[in-house]
């Protein structure tokens, strides 16, 4: 069974998202990193959470692994991954792992 990763970063007051850096630069580095141990990969921006409602998050990563094993590995290579998080945002991001039902 598949295994998926989320990863949230929530906006907060004074946190900051630079999406170019995240779109041009971190996300290529998660396809090189962790590419070859994932199914599919989105990545979606906040724009509200819901009707006159700012957005509770800046962005939310979904990966999708080939099954838990695969993700145990990737999840061994993650050092340069989050070292790269403050170049793009001083929020805190959360994270969900799962298995995917549907």
């Amino acid at each position: 069974m598949s295994a998926s990763l989320q990863v949230l970063y929530p906006a907060t007051d004074g946190t900051h998202f630079d999406y170019e850096y995240y779109i041009n630069t971190h996300l290529k580095m998660v396809g090189e990193v962790w590419g070859p141990h994932m199914k599919s990969a989105l990545a979606t921006k906040g724009l509200a959470g819901g009707p006159d409602t700012p957005p509770g998050f800046h962005a939310i990563a979904t990966l999708v692994f080939k099954d838990g094993d695969a993700m145990q590995e990737a999840m061994g290579k993650a050092a340069p991954l989050l070292d790269d998080i403050p170049k793009f945002t001083n929020t805190t991001p959360q994270m969900l792992v799962g298995e995917v039902i549907g």
